[in-house]
């Protein structure tokens, strides 16, 4: 099958049964109501790797064509790589971008995709120039840079944060977001739970879910 032809129920089923697949995963995974050809995943980092204690929130929007099209992923909140543009959270990885196979499904993204991509970057192909430029010159100041990232963007308490907000249908997003925050959707009693540490990290907030 060409990639401008497909048979549109058979990418509904097959939508139906990879999103399945990945909610019985060991992954946790947020789905809007309205849209569940977009969903979020939290991405724990890969064992001994210098993102082992980080945890990061890929967003995922799967084509009408998927799974004769590749989804698109990116990180949410930030992390210093040479692949991974740092501000968009764009991911340069050739099996999503360029050589995507309907063989594929969605736990193969998170169990063997993005592991590779955190434990083997490749800086002669960069999406962050900086990454990649002090992982060639000085791989010691990369990686406390790397680890910096995690600490700040990516630690344990920030994920239970985000938990916490997930569960009050609140969502953080990143400063660089260009949708308007909706806070009129948001219940005021859900904002009154958060501390107000929680509150201060809720840079840009909108009702989703």
């Amino acid at each position: 099958m060409q990639k401008n032809e497909y048979n549109p129920t058979i990418c509904t089923k097959r939508k139906q049964k990879d999103i399945t697949k990945l909610l019985m995963s060991d992954y946790k995974v947020n789905v809007t109501q309205e849209n569940t050809s977009a969903f979020i995943v939290i991405f724990p980092g890969p064992k001994n790797t210098l993102y082992q204690d980080g945890i990061w929130q890929i967003h995922v929007l799967l084509p009408e064509q998927y799974p004769y099209r590749s989804p698109s992923i990116g990180f949410l909140n930030k992390i210093f790589h040479p692949n991974i543009d740092e501000e968009s959270g764009s991911v340069c990885l050739d099996v999503i971008n360029q050589s995507w196979s309907p063989m594929y499904d969605l736990i193969n993204i998170f169990d063997i995709f993005l592991p590779q991509l955190l434990t083997y970057p490749n800086p002669h192909d960069p999406l962050n120039p900086q990454a990649a430029s002090l992982m060639n010159k000085d791989i010691q100041k990369y990686e406390e840079k790397v680890k910096e990232f995690v600490r700040l963007y990516a630690s344990e308490k920030l994920s239970k944060q985000q938990d916490k907000l997930d569960d009050l249908g609140i969502r953080k997003v990143s400063n660089n977001d260009d949708n308007n925050s909706v806070l009129s959707q948001i219940s005021l009693d859900n904002v009154s739970e958060l501390s107000d540490n929680e509150v201060s990290n809720v840079e840009v907030i909108q009702f989703y879910g």
